[in-house]
């Protein structure tokens, strides 16, 4: 007779183990509701030993065929990640925190254990770097072109009719030139929040454009990700905002604070697996 294999180890991020943060995590729930808590290398001699936030799931859902399947399963994305976000944004509200990758699994505690143990130094390094920090998104988006005008131009007294061919090219014209305007306002626009950035930052992280859905009916052309000295994110908001003001003709959207998704590897390894937004 065939028995159903026990549940995984589901990992959601890197922390320290501390009394605080198990009292925040005593009343979490994460995925299927299942309890949430904190999973230390014994190992780990240090006041606050480095624990994986781990919650159990089912074998026949979270296995490696199971997990091919529900890739393509958009309902069940939508709701594991929601979940697996809700844990980190809980966690990072009150400690620094490594986010790890969705669906980031383990046969079993043990199996765990032995991964944090032998990734130890590598994420004690990480984790010291996010320490003090949170992340911020700068998004610049584009109006979308406008409807080319079926207006007949407008002529003096005495000038030739325009014939309907040049009337047409006439207005490609003028709607060209009106989008390559706004291409120029975005670029000096990147260019001005970039300049403000530097001034709190030395970290970021150029995710690829969000397309279709995400973006809505205007064109994202910049989607870029800061690490923000929590103490100076105040001021990084209203310096970005107000830089703003001085480009009328596209929208620079900053959100935040979010948990480092985008900093949880080493700058150079971030940069090359840019292309993700931060959250369900």
């Amino acid at each position: 007779m065939s028995t159903e294999p026990g549940p995984l180890t589901y990992v959601y991020a890197v922390a320290r183990q501390t009394e605080r943060l198990a009292d925040v995590l005593s009343g979490l729930r994460g995925i299927d509701a299942a309890p949430v808590r904190l999973l230390a290398d014994a190992s780990d001699a240090g006041s606050a030993p480095l624990a994986f936030v781990i919650s159990p799931v089912a074998h026949s859902a979270f296995n490696e065929s199971a997990l091919k399947r529900h890739f393509e399963d958009l309902p069940w994305l939508e709701s594991v990640a929601r979940a697996h976000h809700d844990v980190v944004q809980a966690i990072a509200a009150e400690a620094t925190v490594l986010p790890l990758r969705m669906a980031t699994v383990y046969e079993d505690d043990t199996r765990a254990r032995q991964a944090l143990g032998g990734q130890r130094g590598a994420l004690t390094r990480r984790m010291s770097a996010l320490d003090g920090h949170t992340e911020y998104g700068v998004k610049i988006y584009l109006p979308p072109p406008a409807a080319p005008t079926t207006a007949e131009p407008s002529r003096e007294a005495g000038t030739p009719p325009t014939t309907p061919g040049k009337a047409y090219l006439q207005r490609r014209r003028v709607q060209r030139n009106a989008r390559e305007r706004v291409y120029e306002q975005a670029r000096l626009a990147a260019t001005a929040v970039e300049a403000v950035a530097a001034g709190f930052t030395t970290q970021r992280v150029r995710h690829a454009p969000q397309s279709g859905a995400l973006s809505g009916p205007q064109e994202n052309v910049v989607n870029d990700a800061y690490l923000i000295p929590v103490e100076l994110a105040q001021r990084f908001r209203a310096g970005i905002e107000d830089a703003a003001r001085d480009f009328p003709e596209v929208r620079i959207e900053v959100t935040g604070p979010w948990a480092p998704y985008s900093f949880a590897m080493p700058p150079a390894e971030a940069a090359g697996a840019a292309g993700g937004e931060r959250g369900p």
